[in-house]
């Protein structure tokens, strides 16, 4: 019953992919001027209009792209870890792949629920849009990794190498990023609502638009991050080096926790309000 169901699903991708790839070759077709009244390859043209060394090129091209589109539809998913693999879209929850080899790995969309990929290297890998909720990447070189929309819950990242990574836009809500390298890391608009970013290097980094609500920045290296119109909303910076910092204004310092330890930038002061009261 399984096997027919895998079938069914595998000749539906398959159908798909071929009414794509028959919709792109009309459109690129008709842009040529050759043949202007092809609908869906069901050719009504006059005769005197068609340029017939261009059609048998063209249908040659078109039967091999098709006879290929059963290896397209298969995004490598059954392939074993390697440096440079196509998972795009792939289930791969709950595996471990500790000290794996993924560098350039095609990751987007996949779903790493669950996984350890604790000191893997995912150096330049593509995981924008990947699912990695309680996944463990503590320890894990992730430079230059795209990250785009990334969803995170709870995803270790401590210890991480995220230098220079894209994590624009990523949901990275109550997820461990302590000691994690960010350096020239692009955070803009990312939601790290309570997320654990102690002793993080954040140097040069762009959180504008971030949502920083509740994140713990204590001890975090902030010379030259950018803060344009992000929520700091009692975001922990007591003690933090803040003095290098770009972007900061007056109104989000007010809403943030600090202390007498905290060094801000010139032309700002200390809230009257600080230090916050502990949360019960």
């Amino acid at each position: 019953m399984a096997g027919q169901k895998r079938k069914v699903m595998t000749d539906q991708i398959m159908t798909a992919d071929k009414r794509r790839l028959k919709e792109i070759l009309g459109r690129l077709w008709r842009r040529a001027g050759k043949m202007p009244c092809m609908h869906h390859l069901n050719f009504r043209c006059s005769i005197s209009t068609v340029d017939f060394g261009v059609v048998r090129l063209r249908l040659v091209s078109l039967l091999l792209l098709l006879s290929l589109a059963p290896f397209a539809a298969q995004a490598g998913c059954a392939d074993a870890p390697k440096a440079g693999v196509d998972w795009s879209g792939c289930e791969k929850m709950r595996l471990i792949l500790r000290k794996a080899d993924l560098q350039g790995a095609r990751l987007g969309g996949v779903d790493l629920n669950g996984s350890d990929l604790a000191l893997a290297n995912l150096g330049g890998a593509d995981l924008s849009r990947a699912s990695v909720d309680r996944a463990r990447f503590s320890g894990a070189d992730l430079g230059r990794a795209k990250l785009f929309q990334l969803s995170g819950y709870r995803t270790n990242f401590s210890s991480a190498k995220l230098v220079g990574a894209d994590l624009t836009k990523a949901e990275l809500a109550r997820s461990n990023v302590s000691l994690a390298d960010l350096s020239g890391a692009n955070l803009e608009k990312a939601e790290l609502q309570r997320a654990t970013l102690e002793g993080a290097i954040l140097s040069g980094a762009n959180l504008s638009g971030a949502d920083l609500a509740r994140t713990n920045l204590a001890k975090a290296t902030l010379g030259g991050a950018r803060f344009a119109q992000a929520r700091m909303f009692l975001t922990r910076i007591e003690g933090v080096d803040l003095s290098a910092a770009l972007g900061l204004n007056q109104s989000q310092l007010d809403s943030a926790c600090g202390n007498n330890q905290t060094k801000l930038p010139k032309g700002l002061k200390l809230p009257p309000t600080w230090p916050c009261a502990k949360e019960e």
